[in-house]
């Protein structure tokens, strides 16, 4: 199997985990028990959608400037583009954010899909659309990410799918993915185990 698209997962991904969510829920008057704080915040009043806004908008900003890359992802995106494989960004942080990070850390990626673009992950949406603008089987692509909802979206699709165990409760997604892997840098090793 010839890989064709690597996509990645943003933050704490391609990048090191930064973002406290709970932290971000508080401020919102958000609790566990409400989900994802982006499916809370569609069932929220304009009002406060407004306001939960304002303070996702800060943070997420604030998490560009904080950014810095996971290791080997240097090395990873560095072989990716002397392998021709196309390399996506798939978040559920708005694109322009990741468009920075590629400026800031200098990362070549092809293309990006944030949450403005169509229904967010687990919604298999955002790898069937990179694999079609890269023209790219989509059962030849790799999903990576350090949350369920990455897995999700990548098995949705029919995509290989592999966890970056980088959270504590990375054990209680793994069994739903293909591959786990502690660092980026591991994926150039499935890649050429992958390349038959």
């Amino acid at each position: 199997m010839m890989i064709q698209a690597v996509i990645f997962d943003l933050d704490g991904t391609i990048t090191k985990p930064w973002f406290d969510f709970d932290k971000i829920r508080a401020e919102m008057g958000l609790s566990q028990a409400d989900g994802p704080i982006w499916e809370a915040m569609l069932r929220m009043s304009p009002q406060q959608r407004d306001k939960a806004q304002e303070i996702l908008d800060h943070y997420e900003d604030l998490g560009v400037e904080e950014s810095q890359l996971n290791v080997g992802a240097k090395e990873t995106l560095g072989f990716l583009r002397q392998n021709d494989i196309n390399i996506g960004i798939l978040t559920r942080n708005k694109a322009e954010n990741a468009r920075a990070v590629m400026v800031k850390h200098e990362a070549p990626f092809d293309g990006i899909i944030g949450r403005e673009d169509g229904p967010v992950k687990p919604d298999s949406f955002g790898v069937v659309e990179l694999c079609r603008r890269f023209d790219a089987d989509v059962k030849y692509s790799m999903m990576v990410g350090d949350y369920l909802f990455d897995i999700q979206c990548g098995n949705a699709a029919g995509a290989v799918t592999v966890l970056l165990a980088s959270q504590e409760n990375a054990d209680e997604f793994a069994e739903f993915a293909n591959y786990r892997i502690e660092t980026l840098d591991e994926i150039m090793d499935i890649i050429q185990l992958n390349h038959t």
